[in-house]
Formats: C-alpha cells, sequence, structure tokens
C-alpha cells in the first residue's frame, strides 16, 4: 500500500495552484521549525516528496520515500523500532488504509520516537466549501480530522506534544485576492483557532515499562519486510 499515484499527481499539482503554494509555505515552516533540533540517527517522510519536511534536519540516515527510497507503505524495509522521526505530509489522507499506515509507522517508529503529521482540516472553510459540492482542495483521498486523528494515536500509546491550526484566508483561488485577505490570519488565530484550513501535530511514541538509556548506536537498516529501491544510497544534507 502507497498513497496513489494519482491522487498524488493530483495534490503535487494542485500546489502549484495560489491556495495551494499558500498551504504550502505555511506547511514548509511548521515542518523546517519542528525538525530542525530533533535529534537522533534515523528520520523518514513518506507521503509528497514536494513537501521536504526534512531539509532542515541534520541526522546521519534521513530518507524522504519517492526520492530516496521506493517502498510499500504498509510494509516498510526497516526493523521494528528503529526510526527516530517519521513526517506524514498528507500521507494519511492520501492511504487506502490509513489505520493501517499508521501501525506500520507504530511498527518502526522507536519507543521516544516523534511522529509529525500535517493535514487538511475538514471542518475548516475550505472543507466546507468541498463538502457543499464546490471543488477546492485536490480530490486526492478522505480528508482526516485533527480530533479524530488524535484520537487514533491516543489508541496507540501516544502522547500529544502540539497541535495547531493554521491558514485562515477564505477558499479564494486568486493569489490577489487571497493576499487581500492576509489580515484574518491574525485575527483566525485568536478567535477560530481551530477552523484553520490545514493542522500540524506532533506526538510521541509512549512504551509502558520501557526505559531509555540514551541513545542507539547507529546501525545499518537492513530490508526485513519488503522490497526497497534506493534511489540516493548516500544521505546528504539539503540546502534551502
Amino acid at each position: 500500500m502507497a498513497c496513489s499515484d494519482a491522487g498524488q499527481q493530483a495534490f503535487e499539482a494542485w500546489l502549484n495552484t495560489p491556495p495551494g503554494r499558500y498551504l504550502l509555505d505555511w506547511e514548509q515552516s511548521q515542518l523546517d521549525a519542528a525538525v530542525a533540533d530533533r535529534f537522533g540517527f534515523h528520520a523518514l517522510q513518506l507521503g509528497l516528496p514536494v513537501i521536504d519536511g526534512l531539509r532542515a534536519n541534520r541526522m546521519p540516515q534521513r530518507w524522504v520515500a519517492g526520492r530516496d527510497l521506493l517502498c510499500h507503505f504498509d510494509a516498510l524495509p526497516f526493523p521494528s523500532d528503529s526510526l527516530d522521526l517519521v513526517v506524514l505530509p498528507h500521507a494519511l489522507e492520501m492511504a487506502p488504509d490509513p489505520h493501517q499506515l499508521l501501525r506500520e509507522v507504530d511498527r518502526v517508529l522507536r519507543p521516544e520516537g516523534r511522529l509529525i503529521i500535517v493535514g487538511l482540516n475538514p471542518t475548516s472553510l475550505w472543507g466546507i466549501r468541498q463538502r457543499l459540492g464546490q471543488p477546492y482542495l485536490p480530490r486526492a483521498g478522505e480528508f482526516l480530522g485533527y480530533w479524530r486523528l488524535r484520537d487514533w494515536l491516543r489508541l496507540l500509546s501516544y502522547e500529544i506534544e502540539v497541535g495547531r491550526f493554521g491558514l485562515y484566508r477564505p477558499p479564494l483561488r486568486s493569489e490577489v485576492w487571497l493576499e487581500r485577505w492576509r489580515w484574518t490570519e491574525r485575527i483566525g488565530a485568536r478567535w477560530w483557532p481551530v477552523l484553520g484550513a490545514a493542522y500540524y501535530l506532533q506526538a510521541v511514541k509512549r512504551v509502558q515499562g520501557t526505559r531509555l538509556v540514551g541513545l542507539k548506536r547507529a546501525r545499518r537498516l537492513q530490508p526485513k519486510h519488503a522490497t526497497a529501491v534506493a534511489m540516493n544510497p548516500h544521505s546528504k544534507d539539503v540546502h534551502d
């Protein structure tokens, strides 16, 4: 299982539109700030390689599925409890089975590892317009509500560390009109924060009875559960 090619292509095409760029700028800034000081050895991004969620991170080994690694999302080529950070930019929205994707991410993420998710808010003005039959957002799959996703993560014993919303301008297609409504950002964040068009969620994996003493030393990750094709076998820093 992976994000459907058609869905991902539709989403990437939409990101080239004025509202898509507006979304991309917000999400990229959230991810850059979140991963810059996140330490460990191994980090993975699943979904939408056009969003470079690991570019500000400095872990020795970083993979972006679809760019550095080809793999099935329901059978990731990593041992259990081996990754320090997993970033999911819209991967759950495009997955045929988001529950299975989350379970597989939980398998490979080590105790105390971080999971970061960005998604579209179905209860925002953008989402409401979409549900009223006036297509505005990419038809890439099911948009998962923020509170629903929090419940899923808690069932998997994750602790929510950070949750926030953003993007309060109306669902307009023109860059000129989006700019004219810039003033709504400050007001929306103060008076109706949960109605932002997008959300950011960061959670930590908690395992009862587990005590970590330092960090495990880096080790070579051997595929165990699926065949993967490395597109860029040598990790390297990515600069803006």
